[in-house]
């Protein structure tokens, strides 16, 4: 385990090769899953404000999904608010580029539209943060699921670090100076 800050990460993050590969997976991340992706409570108040600006981009299923479930209804299993998610288990903010499930907030950021980039916990995927409601700890780690093994592929071939992978999230979430000391750990832990 690495400590940082107070913030304790597993050894995989530092050690494990992740790139991901959407040609291959198609953005499974988006389209599968059990729970919305986890919101902060920051971010639930955003994509709130900028709903009138979301609506146009959503279809009739996300916009029925949102109105039944909420922007951000609590999942009792990771004890947290997320995404609303359709029948099919995709998110209700996911947009279809051809073949491909894409983020509706990261198209509209693309295209200037929104200054919201995505939620931070997708955009930190497939690193995880828990956070321990009594104590207030923070500790990450890497979420493996079988959807993701093309990135695995990619990234042993390519020879990227998780951390590397993950590296504007991680400076989005916890600054520049943090990413910097886990960079440091992680290329002594891996020389």
């Amino acid at each position: 385990m690495i400590l940082i800050e107070e913030i304790l990460l597993t050894e995989e993050i530092a050690n494990e090769n992740f790139s991901c590969d959407l040609s291959v997976c198609k953005g499974a991340c988006c389209s599968e899953g059990d729970f919305g992706a986890p919101l902060e409570k920051e971010e639930v108040l955003t994509i709130e404000q900028l709903m009138p600006v979301l609506e146009p981009y959503l279809s009739d299923e996300s916009k029925a999904a949102i109105k039944d479930q909420g922007i951000s209804p609590y999942y009792n299993e990771m004890k947290s608010q997320g995404t609303p998610l359709l029948k099919d288990e995709s998110c209700a903010f996911l947009y279809k580029d051809k073949e491909i499930s894409m983020c509706l907030f990261e198209k509209l950021f693309a295209e200037k539209k929104i200054d919201f980039l995505k939620p931070i916990s997708c955009h930190l995927y497939p690193i995880r943060i828990d956070k321990n409601p009594q104590t207030g700890f923070i500790s990450m780690h890497y979420d493996r699921w079988d959807i993701c093994k093309p990135a695995i592929l990619k990234g042993n071939k390519n020879k990227t670090p998780l951390y590397q992978f993950a590296k504007s999230a991680l400076v989005r979430k916890y600054g520049q100076e943090f990413f910097d000391r886990f960079e440091q750990i992680a290329t002594r832990s891996n020389g």
